[in-house]
Protein backbone atom coordinates (compact mmCIF):
# COMPACT_ATOMS: atom_id res chain seq x y z
CA UNK A 1 0.00 0.00 0.00
CA UNK A 2 1.21 3.20 -1.05
CA UNK A 3 0.79 4.73 2.10
CA UNK A 4 1.90 3.22 5.59
CA UNK A 5 -0.39 5.18 7.66
CA UNK A 6 1.50 3.97 11.45
CA UNK A 7 4.95 4.71 9.87
CA UNK A 8 3.53 8.37 8.24
CA UNK A 9 2.08 9.09 11.91
CA UNK A 10 5.36 7.97 13.66
CA UNK A 11 7.71 9.89 11.63
CA UNK A 12 9.76 12.73 12.79
CA UNK A 13 8.01 16.09 12.09
CA UNK A 14 10.26 18.26 9.59
CA UNK A 15 11.07 22.33 10.09
CA UNK A 16 11.75 24.85 7.56
CA UNK A 17 12.62 28.79 8.05
CA UNK A 18 9.80 30.57 6.65
CA UNK A 19 9.63 34.12 5.89
CA UNK A 20 7.71 37.03 4.73
CA UNK A 21 7.35 40.62 4.39
CA UNK A 22 4.73 43.19 3.14
CA UNK A 23 5.16 42.15 -0.56
CA UNK A 24 3.99 38.91 -0.24
CA UNK A 25 1.03 40.35 2.37
CA UNK A 26 0.02 42.35 -0.05
CA UNK A 27 0.19 39.88 -2.66
CA UNK A 28 -1.89 37.73 -0.85
CA UNK A 29 -4.44 39.90 -0.13
CA UNK A 30 -4.41 41.10 -4.01
CA UNK A 31 -4.85 37.68 -4.90
CA UNK A 32 -7.77 37.71 -2.84
CA UNK A 33 -9.64 40.43 -4.49
CA UNK A 34 -8.68 43.43 -2.89
CA UNK A 35 -8.10 46.78 -3.33
CA UNK A 36 -11.90 47.44 -5.15
CA UNK A 37 -12.48 50.36 -4.60
CA UNK A 38 -8.44 51.15 -4.68
CA UNK A 39 -8.49 54.49 -2.57
CA UNK A 40 -10.86 52.84 0.00
CA UNK A 41 -10.15 53.70 3.25
CA UNK A 42 -10.99 50.27 4.50
CA UNK A 43 -9.37 48.25 1.49
CA UNK A 44 -6.25 50.37 2.09
CA UNK A 45 -5.51 48.68 5.04
CA UNK A 46 -4.85 45.05 3.06
CA UNK A 47 -3.42 46.94 0.02
CA UNK A 48 -1.12 50.13 1.49
CA UNK A 49 2.23 49.47 3.21
CA UNK A 50 1.96 52.14 5.99
CA UNK A 51 -1.52 50.99 6.77
CA UNK A 52 -1.20 47.17 6.54
CA UNK A 53 -2.71 44.43 8.68
CA UNK A 54 -2.35 40.76 7.85
CA UNK A 55 -5.68 38.86 6.82
CA UNK A 56 -5.23 35.22 9.40
CA UNK A 57 -5.64 32.60 6.19
CA UNK A 58 -2.15 34.24 5.13
CA UNK A 59 -0.85 31.41 6.61
CA UNK A 60 -1.89 29.30 4.64
CA UNK A 61 0.60 30.71 1.86
CA UNK A 62 3.47 31.74 4.44
CA UNK A 63 6.91 30.20 3.14
CA UNK A 64 4.52 29.19 -0.18
CA UNK A 65 2.82 26.42 2.04
CA UNK A 66 5.88 24.46 3.00
CA UNK A 67 3.80 22.67 5.51
CA UNK A 68 1.34 20.80 3.16
CA UNK A 69 4.96 20.14 1.24
CA UNK A 70 6.62 19.14 4.42
CA UNK A 71 3.62 16.51 5.04
CA UNK A 72 3.19 14.96 1.63
CA UNK A 73 7.21 14.26 1.62
CA UNK A 74 7.10 12.28 4.60
CA UNK A 75 8.16 8.85 5.32
CA UNK A 76 5.03 6.48 4.57
CA UNK A 77 3.50 8.71 1.57
CA UNK A 78 4.17 7.77 -1.82
CA UNK A 79 1.02 8.63 -3.69
CA UNK A 80 0.05 10.18 -7.15
CA UNK A 81 -0.42 14.25 -6.65
CA UNK A 82 -3.25 13.80 -9.40
CA UNK A 83 -4.91 11.77 -6.97
CA UNK A 84 -4.66 14.31 -4.25
CA UNK A 85 -7.80 16.95 -3.15
CA UNK A 86 -7.86 19.88 -0.90
CA UNK A 87 -10.74 18.89 1.51
CA UNK A 88 -10.29 21.19 3.78
CA UNK A 89 -8.34 23.42 6.04
CA UNK A 90 -8.60 24.50 9.44
CA UNK A 91 -6.49 27.44 11.30
CA UNK A 92 -5.56 28.35 14.53
CA UNK A 93 -4.18 31.84 15.64
CA UNK A 94 -2.01 32.16 18.73
CA UNK A 95 -1.93 35.86 17.95
CA UNK A 96 -2.02 38.23 15.24
CA UNK A 97 0.53 37.72 12.72
CA UNK A 98 3.25 40.43 12.04
CA UNK A 99 3.51 42.09 8.60
CA UNK A 100 6.90 41.24 8.15
CA UNK A 101 8.37 37.88 10.09
CA UNK A 102 10.83 35.10 10.10
CA UNK A 103 9.66 31.95 11.29
CA UNK A 104 9.89 27.98 11.86
CA UNK A 105 7.60 25.90 10.31
CA UNK A 106 7.08 22.18 11.67
CA UNK A 107 4.92 19.69 9.57
CA UNK A 108 4.05 16.31 10.58
CA UNK A 109 1.15 14.13 9.70
CA UNK A 110 -1.20 14.26 12.17
CA UNK A 111 -3.84 11.82 11.34
CA UNK A 112 -4.22 8.86 8.57
CA UNK A 113 -7.88 7.79 7.74
CA UNK A 114 -9.58 5.09 6.25
CA UNK A 115 -12.39 6.86 4.36
CA UNK A 116 -12.64 2.87 1.96
CA UNK A 117 -12.37 4.57 -1.25
CA UNK A 118 -9.81 6.98 -0.18
CA UNK A 119 -7.66 8.21 2.25
CA UNK A 120 -7.67 11.21 4.35
CA UNK A 121 -4.04 12.68 5.80
CA UNK A 122 -4.27 15.17 8.27
CA UNK A 123 -1.30 17.35 7.45
CA UNK A 124 -0.50 19.88 10.65
CA UNK A 125 2.31 22.48 10.31
CA UNK A 126 3.34 25.18 13.15
CA UNK A 127 4.89 27.88 13.09
CA UNK A 128 7.07 30.03 15.64
CA UNK A 129 9.26 32.41 15.76
CA UNK A 130 11.51 34.11 18.37
CA UNK A 131 8.54 35.37 20.36
CA UNK A 132 6.77 31.80 20.75
CA UNK A 133 4.02 29.80 18.80
CA UNK A 134 2.09 32.05 16.01
CA UNK A 135 -0.47 29.43 14.20
CA UNK A 136 -1.24 26.21 14.05
CA UNK A 137 -2.89 24.55 10.66
CA UNK A 138 -4.44 21.39 9.39
CA UNK A 139 -4.65 20.59 5.75
CA UNK A 140 -7.31 17.62 5.49
CA UNK A 141 -6.26 15.98 2.04
CA UNK A 142 -8.16 13.41 0.44
CA UNK A 143 -5.93 10.76 -1.36
CA UNK A 144 -8.40 8.76 -4.11
CA UNK A 145 -8.13 5.01 -4.32
CA UNK A 146 -5.84 4.83 -1.31
CA UNK A 147 -8.46 3.60 0.95
CA UNK A 148 -9.50 0.20 2.29
CA UNK A 149 -7.02 -1.58 4.54
CA UNK A 150 -9.69 -1.16 7.66
CA UNK A 151 -7.95 1.53 9.26
CA UNK A 152 -9.60 4.45 11.76
CA UNK A 153 -11.85 6.30 9.91
CA UNK A 154 -12.09 9.33 11.27
CA UNK A 155 -14.26 12.14 12.37
CA UNK A 156 -17.09 13.19 9.96
CA UNK A 157 -18.87 16.23 11.83
CA UNK A 158 -21.38 18.16 9.66
CA UNK A 159 -22.80 21.55 10.66
CA UNK A 160 -26.50 22.18 10.38
CA UNK A 161 -27.34 25.56 9.03
CA UNK A 162 -29.28 27.38 11.44
CA UNK A 163 -32.86 28.12 10.73
CA UNK A 164 -33.51 31.30 10.50
CA UNK A 165 -32.11 34.08 7.82
CA UNK A 166 -28.30 34.74 7.97
CA UNK A 167 -27.33 37.95 9.84
CA UNK A 168 -25.97 38.98 7.24
CA UNK A 169 -25.01 37.95 3.38
CA UNK A 170 -22.75 39.55 0.74
CA UNK A 171 -21.88 38.72 -2.78
CA UNK A 172 -18.25 38.97 -3.47
CA UNK A 173 -17.14 38.61 -7.48
CA UNK A 174 -14.40 36.28 -8.45
CA UNK A 175 -12.29 38.08 -11.56
CA UNK A 176 -11.49 36.57 -14.55
CA UNK A 177 -7.87 36.91 -13.90
CA UNK A 178 -8.30 36.09 -9.84
CA UNK A 179 -6.72 32.66 -10.27
CA UNK A 180 -3.56 34.02 -12.33
CA UNK A 181 -3.08 35.80 -9.23
CA UNK A 182 -3.40 34.09 -6.42
CA UNK A 183 -1.04 31.38 -7.73
CA UNK A 184 1.71 33.87 -7.76
CA UNK A 185 1.71 33.55 -3.43
CA UNK A 186 3.25 30.12 -4.04
CA UNK A 187 0.41 27.38 -5.43
CA UNK A 188 1.49 26.92 -9.00
CA UNK A 189 -0.80 24.03 -9.56
CA UNK A 190 -1.23 24.23 -13.73
CA UNK A 191 -4.89 23.04 -13.06
CA UNK A 192 -5.80 26.85 -12.02
CA UNK A 193 -4.28 28.16 -14.91
CA UNK A 194 -3.90 25.79 -17.90
CA UNK A 195 -7.02 24.91 -20.04
CA UNK A 196 -5.62 21.49 -21.49
CA UNK A 197 -4.38 20.22 -17.97
CA UNK A 198 -8.26 21.22 -16.40
CA UNK A 199 -9.44 19.48 -19.04
CA UNK A 200 -7.38 16.46 -18.06
CA UNK A 201 -8.69 16.80 -14.59
CA UNK A 202 -12.25 16.70 -15.90
CA UNK A 203 -12.65 20.65 -16.28
CA UNK A 204 -13.90 22.62 -19.09
CA UNK A 205 -12.02 25.52 -17.74
CA UNK A 206 -9.54 26.28 -15.02
CA UNK A 207 -10.90 26.69 -11.59
CA UNK A 208 -9.86 28.79 -8.60
CA UNK A 209 -7.73 27.60 -5.51
CA UNK A 210 -10.11 26.37 -2.81
CA UNK A 211 -7.70 28.48 -0.41
CA UNK A 212 -8.38 31.49 -2.55
CA UNK A 213 -12.42 31.17 -1.54
CA UNK A 214 -11.29 30.21 1.89
CA UNK A 215 -9.46 33.93 2.19
CA UNK A 216 -11.71 35.46 0.34
CA UNK A 217 -14.58 34.28 2.41
CA UNK A 218 -12.68 35.17 6.11
CA UNK A 219 -12.03 38.73 4.35
CA UNK A 220 -15.67 39.05 4.11
CA UNK A 221 -16.46 38.36 7.37
CA UNK A 222 -13.70 40.49 9.25
CA UNK A 223 -15.20 43.49 6.80
CA UNK A 224 -18.78 42.55 7.54
CA UNK A 225 -19.10 41.70 10.60
CA UNK A 226 -15.70 42.38 12.92
CA UNK A 227 -15.71 45.74 11.95
CA UNK A 228 -12.34 44.99 9.53
CA UNK A 229 -10.87 44.05 12.44
CA UNK A 230 -8.38 40.99 11.93
CA UNK A 231 -7.06 40.61 15.69
CA UNK A 232 -10.19 39.16 16.75
CA UNK A 233 -9.97 35.97 14.85
CA UNK A 234 -8.67 33.05 16.48
CA UNK A 235 -9.76 30.46 14.35
CA UNK A 236 -11.02 29.63 11.17
CA UNK A 237 -12.12 26.47 9.51
CA UNK A 238 -14.20 24.93 6.49
CA UNK A 239 -14.62 22.29 3.95
CA UNK A 240 -14.57 22.27 0.45
CA UNK A 241 -17.62 21.15 -0.75
CA UNK A 242 -17.10 22.14 -4.59
CA UNK A 243 -15.27 24.41 -7.17
CA UNK A 244 -15.69 28.28 -8.20
CA UNK A 245 -14.63 29.21 -11.80
CA UNK A 246 -12.92 32.46 -12.00
CA UNK A 247 -15.48 35.06 -13.17
CA UNK A 248 -18.39 33.25 -11.09
CA UNK A 249 -19.92 34.94 -7.51
CA UNK A 250 -19.47 33.54 -4.23
CA UNK A 251 -22.34 34.37 -2.25
CA UNK A 252 -21.41 34.49 1.95
CA UNK A 253 -23.93 33.95 4.10
CA UNK A 254 -23.17 34.08 8.07
CA UNK A 255 -24.66 33.76 11.03
CA UNK A 256 -23.55 34.76 14.80
CA UNK A 257 -24.45 31.98 17.06
CA UNK A 258 -26.41 31.68 19.87
CA UNK A 259 -27.66 29.10 22.38
CA UNK A 260 -30.25 28.58 20.52
CA UNK A 261 -28.34 27.48 17.22
CA UNK A 262 -27.51 24.72 19.40
CA UNK A 263 -23.79 25.78 21.12
CA UNK A 264 -20.87 27.42 19.93
CA UNK A 265 -20.04 25.81 16.11
CA UNK A 266 -16.95 23.90 16.78
CA UNK A 267 -15.67 23.90 20.48
CA UNK A 268 -13.64 25.95 22.35
CA UNK A 269 -13.51 29.60 23.94
CA UNK A 270 -14.74 32.57 21.85
CA UNK A 271 -18.01 33.38 19.74
CA UNK A 272 -18.36 31.99 16.37
CA UNK A 273 -19.67 32.84 12.97
CA UNK A 274 -21.10 29.89 10.35
CA UNK A 275 -20.24 30.68 7.16
CA UNK A 276 -21.79 28.87 3.92
CA UNK A 277 -20.38 30.21 0.50
CA UNK A 278 -22.37 28.95 -2.76
CA UNK A 279 -21.44 29.80 -5.87
CA UNK A 280 -24.79 32.13 -6.81
CA UNK A 281 -25.00 32.05 -11.03
CA UNK A 282 -25.21 27.97 -10.56
CA UNK A 283 -28.23 27.94 -8.29
CA UNK A 284 -26.08 28.32 -5.42
CA UNK A 285 -24.24 25.11 -6.11
CA UNK A 286 -22.02 24.26 -2.74
CA UNK A 287 -18.73 25.91 -2.39
CA UNK A 288 -17.41 26.26 1.56
CA UNK A 289 -19.53 23.98 4.20
CA UNK A 290 -18.95 22.98 7.81
CA UNK A 291 -17.45 26.50 7.95
CA UNK A 292 -17.09 28.46 11.52
CA UNK A 293 -14.98 31.57 12.11
CA UNK A 294 -14.03 31.76 15.60
CA UNK A 295 -13.51 35.66 17.30
CA UNK A 296 -12.47 37.22 20.41
CA UNK A 297 -14.67 40.09 21.77
CA UNK A 298 -13.06 43.36 20.88
CA UNK A 299 -10.31 44.30 22.76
Amino acid sequence: MPIDAAKAVAAEPRSAEIAWDHKDVQLYHLGLGAGVPATDADELRYTLESRLHVLPSFATVAGAGMGVVGGLGAPGIDIDLAAVLHGGQSITLHRPLPVAGRAVSTSRVAAVYDKGKAAVLVLRSEAADADGPLWTSDAQIFVRGEGGWGGDRGPSERLVVPDRAPDATVERPVREDQALLYRLSGDWNPLHADPEFAKLAGFDRPILHGLCSYGMTLKAVVDTLLGGDVTRVRGYRTRFAGVVFPGETLRIRMWRLTDADGGDGGGGDGDRVQVTVTAAERDDAPVLADTVVTVADPS
